[in-house]
């Protein structure tokens, strides 16, 4: 049986023929998701966040030009003013106090430090005094380097690109966990609706029995027993398919929840076989390293813990920043004059900090951020030989699953033969009500294990994909778009 009795059917009593031009495959559903569901959209806006993050890591590195300025800086007020004779007295001022400056700075990514090349005018007014003047400074370059210092600059340069293929490869992985969970609730309705359908057809063929057993009662050839047996059986029937829908309805509305599918696109068939493929387990082991996220989140931890301990090291103990610019600067009261003569600027400063009594506090920091870089290393370890083993398993299970789907079909195919042939039989009543009982029982267990048998095929599919990110199908790579 390669076609389900869709839902809506099943609910409106409509024959399922009526709507199989509206039917849908497993693959149609998984398209259809990572299209339009929200999951799928979260995915993407994580994936554009992750690249604009990236974006700002690059330009950290770049030359970065700026405009300052204060314009005006007008002040009127009355403000103490030191005399000639070093006295103080209270004034009233009407000052204008305006500068403008452009720089270019350049981060210095192997030792932290920067670059500037800068150039900035002020003037100042005084109006009470009628006085202008300019200070120009043309050019300027200098340089501020930190010394002993925490370089964030070098270990982002490590880390960062790290983080950034990590977020690719989530993205894929996030897809393929996607696929899997909608093989999973795809799988849930399609069980439901199996049960149903299941359900429908033992009502149908116990109305039949009956009508035959009540005529078999009036001849006398059937026990009251029986025949109350009969009834029993379409009445747990009845139960049975009311149970079903109501199960198969529940199923799909969370199917659609999750995947934004509308409920008149939920007419599912069942799915052919999942590809059977023998992946030795070295082999998926040797693609899950190479392309999973995880392996590259390991090595970024392991750089976050020598950071932090890097971070420790550095913002403890011998404090120091060099910082050196020359240029040149002239003021006058004439802007155009101040170009004339220019002067030589120099400055150099020699910052520190040293601290000589901390009781311990450098060393108790230090060796914080030691313990947790070796607590991270030995969970990292534990989590890859867990991923590995994860891995390893996955694949090893495919061809059992394979043949647990073969040997389902198999018992599938059988039981319903044996039902067909059982029921015939009891009609000519050669067989007693138990025996045809046995065998209806056996044809829906069969029927419910074929379906879950599928699906675990299926789901460990998705899975070995998403464990590897490598189409073991195709062989190729489960590349980001």
């Amino acid at each position: 049986m390669k076609r389900i009795l869709p839902l809506l059917a099943l609910l409106a009593g409509t024959p399922a023929a009526a709507q199989s031009s509206n039917t849908v495959t497993l693959q149609q559903v998984i398209n259809s998701a990572l299209g339009q569901s929200a999951v799928a959209k979260q995915t993407q806006t994580t994936r554009d966040k992750s690249y604009w993050e990236w974006r700002t890591y690059q330009a950290n590195y770049k030359p970065q030009l700026g405009l300052q300025g204060t314009l005006p800086g007008f002040s009127r007020a009355v403000t103490p003013v030191v005399q000639p004779d070093g006295t103080t007295d209270f004034r009233a001022v009407r000052i204008n106090n305006s500068n403008l400056a452009m720089t270019v700075t350049q981060n210095i990514g192997l030792t932290g430090g920067q670059l500037f090349v800068a150039s900035e005018v002020q003037r100042f007014d005084d109006f009470n005094g009628r006085l202008k003047r300019y200070n120009n400074q043309p050019v300027a370059i200098g340089v501020t380097q930190p010394i002993g210092m925490f370089n964030g600059l070098k270990w982002a340069r490590q880390i960062e690109p790290l983080r950034y293929q990590e977020s690719q490869r989530q993205y894929v992985e996030e897809h393929e966990g996607i696929a899997q969970r909608i093989t999973e609730l795809y799988f849930d309705v399609l069980q439901q609706q199996v049960n149903a359908e299941v359900a429908s057809q033992n009502v149908r063929a116990n109305e039949e029995l009956l009508r035959i057993g009540k005529e078999r009662y009036q001849l006398g050839r059937l026990s009251q027993s029986d025949l109350l047996r009969l009834e029993l059986n379409l009445l747990n029937a009845r139960q049975a398919m009311a149970q079903g829908q109501l199960d198969a309805e529940n199923a799909a509305v969370s199917l659609q929840s999750y995947t934004g599918l509308r409920a008149a696109e939920l007419y599912l068939t069942i799915p052919a076989a999942a590809p059977r493929l023998v992946v030795p387990a070295e082999l998926a082991l040797a693609q899950a390293r190479q392309n999973r996220s995880v392996v590259l989140a390991f090595q970024r931890r392991l750089l976050q813990a020598e950071r932090e301990v890097a971070l420790a090291r550095g913002t403890t103990g011998l404090q120091a920043s060099l910082s050196a610019n020359l240029g040149y600067v002239n003021q006058a009261g004439n802007l155009w004059d101040t170009y004339a003569a220019l002067q030589n600027q120099q400055q150099v400063r020699l910052t520190f900090s040293l601290p000589l009594v901390d009781w311990g506090k450098q060393r108790s920091i230090v060796k914080t951020a030691e313990l947790t870089r070796q607590q991270a290393q030995t969970d990292i370890a534990q989590e890859e030989a867990t991923f590995e083993q994860n891995v390893q398993v996955q694949a090893a299970q495919l061809s059992t699953l394979s043949q647990q789907l073969d040997l389902a079909a198999r018992a599938d195919s059988l039981a319903q033969q044996r039902y067909d042939i059982a029921q015939a039989t009891y009609k000519v009543g050669r067989i007693s009500l138990t025996d045809l009982t046995i065998a209806s029982n056996e044809k829906d267990q069969a029927r419910r294990a074929y379906i879950l048998a599928l699906r675990a095929a299926w789901v460990a599919h998705y899975r070995l994909r998403a464990l590897t990110l490598y189409d073991f199908e195709r062989q190729l790579p489960l590349a980001a778009q």
